[in-house]
């Protein structure tokens, strides 16, 4: 059985933690590290792994290193390991703008490293992930990180590491993209007099049940926004004020501003 050393006890990694328990990882084969003790032992106390301070102890645990550490702190962690012997073990990292060549530069010895962009409903099991394996990564590490990522959602696996930035423009971020338009519904359907929590169930619904028959129907997205759209009906007054507005536009330049910056983050 595989071990796994989760550095950090951010939400990602608590996330992926309790995705493995639920798919049947024995809660034995799992640590986390962290520098608070509160985060780290609140997550071994909940779910019965083991934990520890020393992050060079649970990388020799593991088989499958997870890098849930903010960017700008990878490389500090991973210089700790560069004196150990890494040649069996690869490294997943969930750190956002962190190219694989960084990760291995501070690890040293070009170990195998997978470099992932997993998206927040990953918290509730419903996420989408990113991920791109390095050369040194073999066919049975990949099988288990995929494993691994599919404990919280679906997996998309890239063939060019280049494509992560198109990932963090379209789902990395994209989940804020829809909260910001369901605020926008929640603020209208309250100036129509609906009290916040009849706004709320109104929006909240009808964004699950549009997502729902997405994820339902083989037929194309377009198609379901014209089976919803009569012809001259209100939804196409709604639709027709949108494109007029400019909306496709402001999609395609929003995301490619969030493209231009993961690009900036990786330099």
């Amino acid at each position: 059985m595989t071990n796994i050393a989760f550095i950090g006890a951010g939400n990602m990694n608590a996330a992926i933690i309790l995705g493995l328990l639920n798919s049947g990882m024995p809660a034995n084969n799992i640590i986390v590290t962290n520098p608070s003790p509160e985060k780290r032992q609140a997550l071994s106390t909940k779910y019965g792994i083991k934990e520890t301070a020393n992050n060079i102890e649970a990388v020799k645990f593991a088989d499958m290193i997870v890098l849930g550490v903010k960017p700008h702190l990878i490389r500090t962690v991973c210089s700790e390991f560069s004196a150990l012997d890494l040649s069996e073990k690869c490294f997943i990292s969930v750190a956002a703008g962190t190219p694989v060549a960084q990760i291995q530069s501070a690890l040293q010895n070009n170990p195998a490293v997978i470099r992932t962009m997993p998206n927040t409903p990953s918290q509730l099991g419903l996420g989408i992930t990113g991920a791109f394996a390095s050369a040194e990564v073999s066919e049975e590490q990949k099988a288990i990180a995929d494993n691994l990522l599919k404990a919280v959602g679906e997996v998309v696996w890239l063939e060019n590491e280049a494509k992560i930035n198109n990932i963090t423009a379209i789902s990395g971020s994209g989940p804020a993209y829809y909260f910001l338009f369901m605020e926008a519904m929640e603020t209208m359907a309250k100036s129509y007099g609906f009290n916040e929590e009849q706004s709320r169930l109104l929006v909240q619904q009808t964004a699950l049940g549009a997502a729902n028959m997405v994820v339902k129907n083989d037929i194309s997205i377009s198609q379901l926004r014209e089976n919803v759209t009569s012809k001259g009906g209100t939804t196409q007054a709604a639709l027709n004020s949108f494109t007029e507005g400019g909306l496709i536009e402001l999609v395609e330049k929003s995301m490619n501003a969030a493209v231009s910056r993961a690009e900036e983050m990786a330099k």
